[in-house]
């Protein structure tokens, strides 16, 4: 995972409320084995209709998308974080967010941003025509027009994201950690390492080993 510093980019002013992950990405989408090309089925039924946010060229490529609240709702399919991603969408900003998307989000390089109806409102409207910023290091959307709103994440989950450690890479920062304990139980239990006593070992009541 690449860490994530600073999002700054035109936004989708969408702002769509109650947002459920089978509108992100349609479950038919769900039997394909790699993350790779579920942009292209990413808000499949909203784009179907003429002048969507999504298929219009002021907006393509946009990093942020502004939604509405209880954003990422239903099912708890990761598939809707990969989808996003995939479409190129760093950061989501939003009153509110399902427990699971948000987590699905953090997990895949995305920032999950908490702001006020007031602000989400106001940011609808600025990113019509400008570029929004996302700060993680200092906790801040701003716009060109001064704007600032600053917001919280889980300090866990903020440093991961600035440090670009997914659950592999928090697995391999500790790896001098875990390989000492295992040495120490192989020392102190040999009998539980892998390999240990396969050779001549007599199984009890059989003669075999």
């Amino acid at each position: 995972m690449e860490p994530v510093r600073q999002v700054e980019g035109r936004a989708y002013p969408w702002g769509a409320k109650n947002i459920d992950t089978d509108i992100i990405i349609p479950a038919h989408w769900l039997k394909t084995t790699t993350r790779e090309g579920l942009g292209r089925g990413a808000f499949e039924t909203v784009r179907a209709q003429p002048g969507n946010v999504f298929d219009d060229p002021r907006y393509a490529g946009a990093p942020v998308l502004v939604a509405g609240d209880n954003f990422g709702c239903g099912s708890s399919r990761e598939h809707a974080a990969w989808a996003l991603a995939d479409l190129g969408i760093k950061a989501v900003i939003a009153p509110s967010f399902s427990d699971i998307f948000s987590g699905n989000a953090f997990k895949n390089g995305i920032v999950p941003v908490v702001l006020p109806q007031d602000a989400v409102d106001r940011l609808v409207e600025v990113a019509k025509t400008d570029p929004i910023t996302v700060d993680l290091e200092t906790m801040t959307v701003t716009t060109p027009y001064q704007d600032r709103f600053t917001f919280t994440l889980d300090p866990f989950r903020r440093q991961c994201l600035l440090e670009g450690l997914d659950e592999i890479g928090l697995t391999l920062a500790q790896d001098t950690a875990i390989s000492k304990y295992e040495s120490g139980v192989a020392q102190a239990r040999p009998w539980t390492s892998v390999g240990a006593g396969d050779e001549g070992v007599v199984v009890e009541g059989t003669g075999r080993t």
